[in-house]
């Protein structure tokens, strides 16, 4: 038998839901393989063992209540929870206990699911690293802001875990460690009781190993239709390949990684054509900076105004560059973001999906820096689906993803193609 820890959130619901798996094993499991490596990953901010195994064994004494039932997943630590502190990634908030679950985490319990544990968050879900490693090399970034969640997905700690991206914080630390991150349409899951950093770009989004797991969890959190994938080796998509008017930023494994992939979808048929974002397109990421920093100097005015000296120079420097930012400049940003979303749509006439650089190239050495999030904040700003999957490998042995991207509200044809191009790349 597979070791319990390395199955897929689908593959162990339809082994408890033919009851020949029981939640306890499964987390017990995953517990297991967190004690053999958290020394060395450091992706949990919070376990609780013992509350995490009471969850599952009451979960198989129970009717099995939807595809989630008896999965254990990770939260991100800017999600409250009513049984385990929430910090936020600050020292403003140790020790912080809040007296309710933020609304998604309230719904995996109500679906069946099994709260392991809370995944470190870089600061507030910026960009000052936490103490998380890459699972694939310890002296290498996992990114961030999901870091917790990305690396111990990865490392078989757990099979679903949230993320948020106000940026990159999901397709970027996917990336770099070589796990799916799907960044659900805007407004898709439900934000009350998740740290607000920026009202018009905060998502709330999923690390997994598969495609189909991501949707597992998103469809049963937003009521979206379920996604078949059995239609995906009889699909014929139509995808642009968008360099992006960031492309001279990618390194050149990356350029050369994506380049030849075409001819490859090709031959597995796909229709494949260029697309360029030109115009407007090319300020998304200054519109996208000017929004988030607008934003965030309010939604963090308490600590800011309050905690100063418990703030990072990196995150503080941020904050105080949004308090310069003229209401004007503001306004001007978001008009240029709807007109580029509307200009999309017409894009996406012709295409089923978009796909693009995840990362400017392997994740870094360091672990002062989560590394560059250029190639997923214009995509955030889109407010469409973005999915990144592990299909190939950079100069230094980690991993490289590629990004799919589709329009607004399009969310399981988009998952479908992005599980195509996995299975055409592997």
């Amino acid at each position: 038998m597979d070791a319990l820890n390395k199955l897929s959130a689908a593959e162990a619901a339809a082994r408890i839901a033919a009851g020949k798996l029981k939640s306890e094993a499964l987390v017990a499991a995953c517990l297991e393989r967190i004690g053999q490596r958290e020394k060395d990953v450091q992706a949990w901010a919070f376990l609780d063992p013992e509350a995490a195994l009471a969850q599952a064994r009451a979960r198989d004494k129970e009717p099995r209540r939807t595809r989630l039932h008896g999965i254990p997943v990770g939260v991100k630590d800017v999600f409250d929870t009513a049984d385990l502190p929430t910090e936020y990634g600050s020292p403003i908030y140790r020790g912080n206990r809040t007296s309710c679950d933020a609304a998604c985490v309230a719904q995996v319990r109500e679906l069946g699911g099994v709260i392991l544990g809370k995944t470190v968050t870089t600061e507030f879900a910026t960009r000052h690293p936490g103490k998380t490693r890459n699972p694939h090399n310890f002296k290498h970034t996992p990114g961030g802001s999901s870091q917790g969640s990305a690396a111990a997905v990865a490392d078989w700690m757990v099979p679903l875990a949230f993320g948020t991206q106000t940026t990159s914080s999901v397709i970027r630390p996917a990336a770099y460690c070589g796990v799916v991150g799907y960044k659900p349409s805007f407004g898709l899951v439900n934000r009350a009781g998740v740290k607000a950093l920026s009202d018009s770009l905060d998502t709330v989004g999923t690390l997994t190993r598969t495609v189909p797991d991501a949707a597992l969890l998103v469809e049963e959190l937003s009521g979206a239709p379920v996604t078949s994938f059995d239609a995906v080796p009889r699909m014929k998509p139509r995808i642009g390949f968008c360099r992006t008017p960031n492309w001279r930023q990618a390194d050149r494994p990356t350029k050369e990684a994506l380049e030849q992939a075409v001819p490859r979808l090709e031959r597995a048929g796909a229709k494949m054509a260029e697309v360029e974002l030109d115009g407007e397109f090319a300020r998304l990421v200054e519109v996208q900076i000017t929004i988030s920093t607008y934003e965030m100097f309010r939604a963090l005015a308490y600590e800011r105004t309050r905690f100063p000296d418990l703030i990072s120079e990196t995150l503080m420097g941020r904050l105080l560059g949004g308090g310069r930012v003229p209401r004007e400049e503001y306004e001007d940003a978001q008009s240029v973001a709807r007109r580029c979303r509307a200009r999309l749509l017409d894009v996406f006439r012709d295409y089923d999906a978009l796909l693009s650089p995840s990362a400017m190239g392997e994740a870094p050495e360091g672990l002062a820096s989560t590394g560059d999030p250029v190639f997923g904040s214009s995509w955030t700003v889109l407010h469409g689906p973005a999915v990144t999957v592990p299909v190939f490998q950079g100069p230094h042995g980690l991993p490289l993803g590629a990004q799919i991207t589709g329009p607004f509200g399009k969310d399981g044809p988009t998952l479908l193609c992005a599980e195509w191009v996995r299975r055409a790349l592997s």
